[in-house]
């Protein structure tokens, strides 16, 4: 019988070959941010997922923060799946607008259906919402202190993207779309 540990380990990986393997599905680049300006923000994802993916098990004393019980480890198991579908929605509905990094593709637009109504960003949403059900099925000081990092890397990214955006698109129109849409949380009020 597979363990939720294994299944939760295999569901990251194949996330991220998947993504992979779909990254070369994007149309033309017509500008870039530049990495200089997402140093910042790599640096924490890159720490924080390093951090996040230290394993959990053995660890007793001050660096276990609470025990998960079987059936929550599969709840944790269950919502990393629905944050993956989530985060793969929102890459399907963008299409080739999709970039992973911060640019404007030719004939850039706004999406504000699909995923894209619920909230601003929709893929950072649902690799959050793994990364949440991730900390919680480990249970350790690492586990959260990689939900952090990439908690802000992930802010970090979105407040970059949407002062870029607002720079290349409409500003006007996009500036609608932010007041009538939450940024990372669904239902929660909008805001600039």
């Amino acid at each position: 019988m597979l363990r939720p540990g294994l299944v939760i380990v295999i569901e990251w990986l194949a996330f991220g070959a998947s993504w992979l393997l779909a990254a070369g599905w994007s149309s033309a680049v017509d500008k870039r941010l530049g990495i200089r300006r997402e140093i910042g923000y790599r640096m924490l994802l890159i720490v924080g997922a390093v951090v996040e993916g230290i394993p959990a098990h053995g660890y007793e004393g001050p660096l276990r923060l609470w025990l998960v019980s079987r059936p929550e480890a599969w709840g944790c198991v269950l919502l990393i799946a629905a944050g993956f579908g989530f985060a793969w929605w929102a890459r399907v509905h963008l299409g080739e607008l999709w970039s992973g990094q911060i640019t404007a593709k030719q004939n850039h637009q706004i999406v504000a259906s699909g995923p894209y109504g619920i909230v601003r960003h929709p893929i950072y949403t649902g690799i959050l919402t793994a990364v949440v059900a991730t900390a919680a099925a480990k249970g350790t000081v690492l586990g959260v202190a990689g939900l952090v990092l990439i908690s802000v890397g992930v802010w970090i990214k979105a407040r970059l993207e949407e002062t870029w955006l607002t720079g290349q698109l409409d500003p006007g129109a996009y500036d609608q779309y932010r007041r009538k849409v939450p940024m990372l949380i669904p239902f929660f009020p909008a805001t600039q």
